[in-house]
């Protein structure tokens, strides 16, 4: 018995020191068994029924301390995630957990799953189905409706009679207003009197019951109907995000983020639409997309721009708190608090629209989050808003992010990060990624082109200026210790205008024009000069030539570090072309 417990302490030790593979406790015990049957070669001798009792006991106390020893550190790491705001993962996510590969290099091979129907799987096409058929159902019940509408008070039931008992009391006021009419013959003033009344009483009893026998015949009549039934079915339209559910293609694909957000678990995913149709009628989402809120807010959370794959980019700078009046007006009591929580979500509703809902279009957005200067945990009123306003994005706005980067990150944020970072399933860490101040411009570019990452990110994009979004950018990566060379080649008079920009900078910068003719003399646009990381952002040139040629710009990196260049060029004929330099 005792060779039997240790050979089990070393399957147990031996499963632990796997990397690769997180394993419930259940799939512990389980493998413990299985590996120490299959190991050992001399079978000990049954133990005794007292022995087996001992042992089972021994077994149950140290399952239960294992699963307070998990339950705490559950708890431990509740407030981590909370740190970088991570949601709750889904039932998908749970089931993952059981099989995560501790390889952060699988998850850049994560694709965003398909919107389309025809690329699903049998069994995603089949939940999806049923999905639509629950909702067909509810939508001919009225069932969404009905889930808006309070229901009545108990006092109020109390004071409506049932139908029963209201023919009773019409019966018995009829029945005593006619023997009361019989019993007083002997007065004519009263009798009158009496008699005018019961007979407005009872005539108006008769009429309530025509009207309302009327009413049920008319209802018996449209159900026996089957085409006034149809109707009467097809009465309840519900939309959400301005999509009409039901109608079109459109609809499948909201379906399925409620599907993916449940692991295709149809009734979990009815139910999470059913809730989410009723918040959004509680909480007045059509009125509050047309609500004036001001602009107070917009260099806190803003769209700009698209990622590579065209999906819309949003910005969320949480810095700008760090501005005491910005973070009064927005956290300083319960009603701006009501108001900041009403003004993000409309933000995002008015985003959302804009999204293609077609099968295969754009129906997610990229989410940058910028911590430079964040206020940190100290601020228990943005604390608070971030997550009551993170459980309702969560709660009703299911699978709507392509991608979380996090840039400008704290070390202290990175090390939550690498902490907790284990615990999560490829599926949630393929969605997020962290950069370090000194790695922010690189990694959204990864994700992102040049011209369309704003300049204070590192970028080309800016308003105002001849260069446009759609303007390509040209990358390119100088050497340690080396000079590389631009050249803009024309062949005709013409106003060229050219952005530089070197993400760090500390390089020297020049530019020339070379004329074609051999009797034409080299003009010197730019002298050369060394350009700091903390000057311009974007150098912006232009040069009038007269004549074919080429401008040569020279970047010369005397750093030990790689230096990423970025450029863009665009020719004017000189008859329209702009007299003044394009900064």
């Amino acid at each position: 018995m005792a060779d039997q417990v240790q050979n089990t302490t070393v399957a147990q030790e031996t499963l632990a020191d796997v990397p690769q593979v997180q394993v419930d406790q259940d799939q512990l015990v389980v493998a413990a068994v299985t590996t120490t049957t299959t190991t050992n070669v001399v079978v000990s001798p049954q133990p005794d029924h007292e022995d087996q009792k001992q042992q089972l006991g021994q077994e149950d106390q140290k399952q239960q301390l294992d699963q307070e020893d998990q339950k705490q550190q559950l708890d431990q790491e509740a407030p981590l995630k909370e740190l970088i705001n991570i949601p709750s993962t889904t039932d998908r996510d749970d089931a993952e957990k059981k099989n995560i590969i501790r390889d952060d290099n699988l998850s850049s091979s994560f694709k965003e799953e398909t919107s389309k129907v025809a690329d699903l799987s049998d069994n995603e096409k089949k939940a999806l189905e049923e999905l639509t058929q629950l909702v067909r159902e509810a939508l001919n019940k009225h069932e969404f409706s009905a889930t808006s509408l309070s229901p009545p008070k108990e006092e109020e039931q109390k004071k409506l009679p049932s139908a029963a008992v209201a023919v009773a009391v019409i019966s018995k006021e009829k029945q005593e207003i006619e023997e009361k009419s019989d019993s007083v013959v002997t007065d004519t003033t009263t009798v009158v009197v009496v008699e005018d009344d019961g007979a407005k009483t009872v005539e108006a009893i008769e009429e309530t019951i025509v009207a309302v026998s009327a009413a049920a015949k008319d209802e018996k009549e449209d159900a026996s109907c089957p085409e006034k039934l149809l109707k009467l079915e097809a009465d309840e339209k519900v939309s959400i995000w301005g999509i009409p559910l039901l109608v079109d293609e459109r609809s499948d694909v909201i379906l399925l983020k409620f599907l993916r957000a449940r692991d295709f678990k149809v009734k979990d995913s009815f139910s999470m639409l059913k809730n989410t149709i009723k918040w959004r009628k509680e909480f007045g989402i059509e009125e509050l997309v047309d609500e004036d809120l001001g602009d107070d807010l917009k260099k806190v959370v803003f769209m700009h721009g698209f990622d590579k794959h065209g999906h819309p980019v949003c910005y969320n700078v949480y810095g700008e708190f760090q501005n005491k009046e910005v973070y009064q007006n927005a956290f300083s009591d319960e009603a701006k608090r009501e108001r900041f929580l009403r003004w993000r979500i409309q933000f995002l509703e008015r985003s959302i629209r804009k999204l293609d809902f077609t099968p295969g279009g754009i129906s997610t957005i990229v989410q940058v989050n910028d911590l430079k200067n964040s206020p940190g945990l100290g601020k228990w009123e943005l604390r608070q808003a971030t997550k009551h306003a993170l459980q309702l994005l969560q709660d009703n706005y299911p699978e709507f992010v392509a991608k979380q980067v996090f840039i400008n990150v704290p070390w202290w944020y990175l090390a939550v990060n690498r902490m907790i970072s284990p615990f999560l399933t490829q599926r949630t860490r393929s969605k997020f990624v962290f950069a370090g101040p000194s790695k922010s411009a690189e990694t959204l570019f990864r994700y992102i082109a040049a011209e369309q990452v704003p300049v204070k990110y590192g970028g080309l994009s800016k308003d105002g200026e001849i260069f446009e979004a759609t303007d390509a950018v040209t990358e390119i990566t100088v050497k340690p210790a080396a000079k590389h060379a631009v050249e803009f080649p024309v062949t005709e008079a013409c106003h060229l205008s050219w952005e530089v920009r070197v993400v760090g900078w500390d390089v020297k910068y020049g530019a020339e024009f070379v004329p074609s003719s051999e009797e034409s003399y080299t003009v010197i646009i730019q002298k050369a000069r060394k350009v700091g990381s903390s000057e311009e952002a974007v150098v912006c040139d232009s040069f009038k030539i007269g004549e074919a040629g080429k401008v040569v710009l020279t970047i010369e990196n005397p750093t030990s570090k790689k230096k990423k260049l970025f450029y863009r060029s665009k020719t004017k004929p000189n008859s329209s072309a702009c007299q003044t330099l394009c900064c």
